[in-house]
């Protein structure tokens, strides 16, 4: 039986090539987006680290992945979000 081992995260996260966002919509909208995009990137990250339950996902915990992987830390909101990605099984 094989043991659970943790992954470290070994280079900075390199982001694609952004896009212009379409223009026309509410400023509300705009900001769910960019949280959305946020908490796939940390709860990605967070899985590549060995972090695989939400319960095990802190706010402390999410804060440092975003250190680690160079973006801002997020707010409560957020790490809200990326314990529900972490949640969400189809």
């Amino acid at each position: 039986m094989r043991t659970p081992t943790t992954v470290l995260i070994d280079r900075p996260y390199a982001p694609l090539q952004k896009r212009p966002l379409p223009a026309g919509r509410p400023r509300a909208w705009y900001i769910m987006h960019n949280r959305r995009l946020k908490a796939m990137r940390l709860a990605i990250a967070l899985l590549d680290s060995g972090v695989y339950a939400p319960s095990y996902a802190t706010d402390k915990r999410i804060r440092h992945t975003a250190e680690v992987i160079g973006i801002r830390p997020p707010s409560s909101a957020t790490c809200t979000m990326v314990r529900t990605l972490m949640r969400k099984r189809h």
